[in-house]
């Protein structure tokens, strides 16, 4: 996808909330993606799959979550590829206010302390539009 700024001129589209997929030759609206990296507790044996469960359990149900993506690293033989984590999640929203009520729904904190504190080492969150 392209941003519409970088395609040919549209006429009546707001170029802050739509992008250009040019396989198909659709306007598409802008999403709000949420990244988050897990590092598991080496300690823990089945910290990943615990981790799994619970955001399939807890995090996938949670109103506004347009798309849901869950699970383990996957080795690469390319050098840029990090393959110090364990688990990703990669959730996308229509908007960033969906996400920032998301952040706050009791299935999201009971997923952090049912899950994410019992079994993680350390995250990183990249969030962006």
């Amino acid at each position: 996808m392209f941003a519409l700024r970088d395609c040919p001129e549209q006429p009546g589209y707001d170029t802050k909330l739509r992008s250009f997929d040019y396989q198909s030759n659709i306007l598409l609206k802008t999403m709000f993606s949420h990244v988050v990296i897990f590092w598991t507790k080496p300690e823990i044996p089945g910290a990943a799959d615990a981790l799994i469960a619970g955001a399939e359990t807890y995090l996938r149900p949670i109103p506004g979550v347009a798309t849901f993506h869950v699970g383990r690293m996957v080795n690469s033989h390319r050098d840029v590829v990090d393959q110090t984590y364990q688990v990703a999640l990669n959730l996308q929203f229509e908007n960033k206010q969906q996400q920032d009520d998301y952040q706050v729904h009791p299935s999201h904190l009971d997923f952090v302390e049912k899950a994410f504190k019992p079994n993680c080492a350390g995250v990183v969150v990249y969030d962006f539009e």
